[in-house]
């Protein structure tokens, strides 16, 4: 499996620490002991001795079974590599003279994209003389929020980048 790459742990006689702290397959502290002490005690039990803290002071050690054990890490990191979910930016772009139909176009896809759980970029491109009129941009902006306000929350303000002004809108949260 390509997960199980994702940590490797030292076993048996990969551990060169003079001292361990042990913990038994029960759970129980066994204290802190010499190494070799531990891997005998764990090769008794036909067990695996397994750095499970390597950054410790002394170093923790467990005996348990390694293929088991590296079978449910492997499981844990498969169950919550399945409830992540990537976020998505979605672009609405639009002009300082834009018309009412075309504003209503756009809130629709935008509304669109927001219950799709996807957060929105709104951008106003300024050409030209334009750039003169950022207020105005910023004005078209502001209503576009307003108009989405339901369902959507202004999560950056407006903001000049070069020659376009943008917001971000995320969807808002149902509790």
């Amino acid at each position: 499996m390509t997960i199980s790459k994702d940590v490797q742990h030292e076993i048996n006689n990969e551990i060169r620490d003079r001292e361990i702290r042990v913990i038994d397959e029960a759970g129980e502290m066994l204290g802190v002991m010499n190494t070799k002490d531990a891997l005998q005690l764990a090769e008794e039990k036909n067990l695996d001795l397994v750095k499970v803290s390597p950054n410790a002071k002394p170093p923790v050690c467990k005996i348990l079974d390694y293929g088991k054990f590296r079978y449910e890490e492997i499981q844990r990191l498969k169950e919550a590599k399945k409830n992540q979910k990537a976020v998505v930016i979605k672009e609405i772009r639009m002009s300082v003279r834009v018309e009412e139909h075309d504003i209503n176009v756009k809130l629709k896809n935008c509304i669109k994209f927001l219950e799709q759980g996807n957060r929105v970029k709104v951008a106003i491109r300024f050409r030209g003389r334009e750039m003169a009129y950022t207020e105005q941009g910023k004005g078209v902006l502001l209503d576009f929020a307003v108009r989405v306000a339901d369902i959507a929350v202004v999560e950056k303000q407006p903001k000049i980048e070069g020659r376009n002004m943008v917001m971000y809108l995320a969807p808002k949260k149902d509790k």
